[in-house]
């Protein structure tokens, strides 16, 4: 395949949904959605995308049942911990971006594992935000660069999209060309905010414990059908490509 994105987000949608359906609990749900991620990934190593990042853990998650979110949190420690080693093997580097202080220590310092492990991998690079929120992420870098403003480190004058955007979770990595929305929903929830601003986004109907490597190809399909005009008209376009 040509014209593939080089970074892809996705929000994982629909766990609890096909749980639901089957009469389990939710978070057998979950548990499925791992399985479907462990071939998306596989595949997506086959397809060479460079970068995924997995909306894992909102802020907003928080608010669901306190059962379900120590359930997900055991499941999210219990798959740092025996997946880290397969990543490594696989040339995968993994990194998790959120605020991570309110998790448990024994998650933290799984994530830390993880990220240490896998730091000089150079293969798939794979962000996965738990406890994200877009909005706490602008927040986040604001604050750091008031901190450095009162400082007298840097002048507030000098402050432009390529400054802001090296104080954000995601920074030094390319903004994403695709988002990938899957169980019918169409929101961003509070995903990415600031560095969705150009992505092309595709909405599948199938939830996520049912989305298959097929279905990733669909939703690739849909981007190299896209026409990327970042603000700009086709005729712009032509003259840049050509200069």
């Amino acid at each position: 395949m040509i014209n593939l994105p080089k970074h892809i987000a996705i929000i994982m949608d629909g766990n609890g949904r096909w749980a639901v359906r089957k009469k389990l609990p939710r978070i057998a749900g979950h548990h499925k959605g791992v399985e479907a991620l462990r071939a998306i990934i596989k595949h997506s190593v086959e397809r060479q995308i460079q970068v995924i990042t997995l909306f894992a853990f909102s802020s907003e998650n928080w608010q669901r049942p306190p059962l379900e979110v120590n359930l997900l949190m055991t499941l999210m420690q219990k798959l740092l911990i025996e997946e880290v080693d397969q990543l490594h093997a696989n040339n995968i580097k993994l990194r998790v971006i959120g605020n991570i202080t309110p998790l448990a220590s024994v998650l933290r310092a799984a994530i830390n594992n993880a990220e240490i492990t896998t730091k000089n991998n150079t293969g798939l690079q794979l962000n996965i935000a738990i406890n994200y929120g877009g909005r706490w992420d602008i927040v986040q870098a604001a604050r750091a660069l008031c901190v450095q403003a009162q400082a007298g480190e840097i002048n507030p004058t000098d402050i432009s999209e390529t400054m802001f955007n090296q104080y954000l979770m995601l920074t030094n990595i390319p903004e994403p060309d695709l988002l990938i929305r899957t169980s019918g929903e169409q929101r961003l929830s509070n995903f990415l905010l600031w560095q969705l601003a150009y992505t092309e986004i595709y909405f599948s109907p199938v939830l996520w414990p049912d989305f298959t490597p097929k279905d990733l190809d669909a939703a690739l399909y849909f981007y190299q059908h896209r026409e990327r005009r970042f603000g700009s008209v086709e005729e712009n376009l032509s003259q840049v490509e050509h200069a």
